[in-house]
């Protein structure tokens, strides 16, 4: 069952850096060089400064800078908490938070959590389990981060079978401790709550939890090496979350489409993957405005944008022979997985991509919304769009449940959950 505790929080003094608005940061992976420097112009003390040293990909070597940024990191933490900028807490605290958001579907919801540190796991004990497949290269990058500043910067975002969020509500002030309105418009509350009767029920409710890895996989795996690295019992056993219930009115889940090129430049490839295409599938054509097959039923249903010449197509898997085929052995939530057989039928089968292909993204790219997929089309950016449906929370659960982990980006859960709110120390 889920370890999961209140935490002595290293937090801004909101009152020296001009309120939480100027501080707080999407997290680490979704920013890029000019976002950056953006948010470093907003404050020098925007957390971007320490959760991301100094924008390069870890996965290429060539592109580290010279010295040692993650040293710089620490070094800098130790200056702000010299300053008085990062204050430490005396007394253990959950972290109450709201967010109110318009979804990329255009629907308007809250979503509720609460942040605690939570044990770490070994995903073979079942009580924290992840749901997609990672890469090497940003598990790296995150281990010797918290190796040098011994904080957890960026919450991991969690789903629990057990709702916290009642418990905390009723102990909150009207005005919050901190607020911040992201760049998707995402208006972010937090509260910090140390009342012992309310932190000891959210300890006892969530001991009896399971949790399912929504966002942060990365994250957590350095949670993980971190903890086996240090040895022994200490605050490098927990790390820090940010954890919502299965059951919140508010939580929402959106598919990531899939881009595919090579194939204009290979028309003879083209039309074998079109050919392939209608074996396995019924091939329909659809106008531009049907090409999402969201809330469509049936398994296997996908749309497909075709830049060659600006069709829009809707497929619908045949029957499930191949694919269970193909799968043979792997759990039946696994198979029925969208981004399962379009990674399995049609990226590794008829488009001929290895897994290697996939992780390291040869000829294959992700959009979040079906305008932008079309548009990157459209441009030449790409040849091929693949439209998904978006993954049941239930069907997550289920599959989080086997031992299977679904391919790369199957799910996307908005909004994301910030960086800068509290750190959590682990060492």
């Amino acid at each position: 069952m889920a370890d999961v505790q209140p935490l002595k929080a290293l937090h801004y003094d909101l009152a020296k850096v001009g309120g939480l608005g100027a501080v707080a940061s999407p997290p680490y992976d979704v920013i890029d060089a000019a976002e950056r420097a953006a948010l470093l112009a907003r404050s020098p003390y925007n957390a971007v400064a320490v959760d991301l040293p100094v924008p390069f990909d870890p996965a290429d070597p060539a592109s580290r800078p010279v010295g040692d940024p993650y040293e710089d990191a620490a070094r800098l933490i130790d200056a702000w908490r010299s300053e008085g900028v990062l204050v430490a807490d005396d007394e253990d605290a959950v972290w109450a938070l709201s967010q109110d958001y318009t979804a990329p579907d255009g629907t308007t919801h809250t979503r509720h959590g609460v942040l605690a540190r939570v044990r770490v796991e070994d995903y073979e004990t079942g009580t924290v389990r992840p749901h997609e497949r990672t890469h090497p290269g940003p598990l790296r990058d995150r281990l010797e981060l918290t190796r040098a500043t011994r904080l957890n910067l960026s919450p991991i975002f969690s789903l629990s079978t057990a709702d916290p969020w009642p418990l905390v509500e009723p102990a909150l002030s009207p005005e919050p401790w901190g607020e911040v309105t992201d760049a998707d418009g995402t208006v972010n509350r937090v509260w910090r709550v140390a009342d012992p009767g309310v932190v000891a029920a959210v300890v006892e409710r969530l001991a009896g939890a399971q949790l399912l890895i929504a966002d942060g996989h990365h994250r957590y795996e350095t949670a993980r090496a971190y903890r086996d690295e240090v040895g022994g019992e200490g605050p490098q056993n927990y790390t820090l979350m940010a954890l919502t219930g299965l059951d919140d009115p508010g939580l929402t889940v959106f598919p990531t489409h899939r881009l595919l090129s090579g194939f204009a430049a290979d028309p003879e490839r083209r039309e074998r993957l079109l050919a392939g295409l209608a074996d396995l599938f019924e091939v329909t054509e659809v106008t531009r405005e049907e090409l999402d097959p969201a809330g469509t039923e049936g398994v296997g249903v996908f749309g497909l944008y075709d830049a060659a010449d600006g069709s829009s197509r809707r497929l619908r898997l045949r029957d499930t022979a191949e694919v269970d085929r193909r799968l043979a052995g792997k759990p039946e939530a696994y198979r029925r997985l969208d981004s399962a057989i379009l990674e399995t039928l049609v990226l590794m089968g008829l488009a001929g991509m290895s897994e290697e292909d996939i992780t390291e993204r040869r000829g294959l790219e992700y959009a979040k919304s079906v305008d932008a997929a079309v548009e990157m089309v459209a441009d030449g950016i790409y040849d091929l769009a693949f439209i998904q449906r978006p993954v049941p929370i239930e069907q997550v659960k289920a599959v989080a449940e086997t031992d299977e982990n679904m391919p790369p980006k199957s799910t996307y859960f908005f909004p994301k959950v910030m960086t800068g709110f509290v750190f959590s120390p682990v060492g």
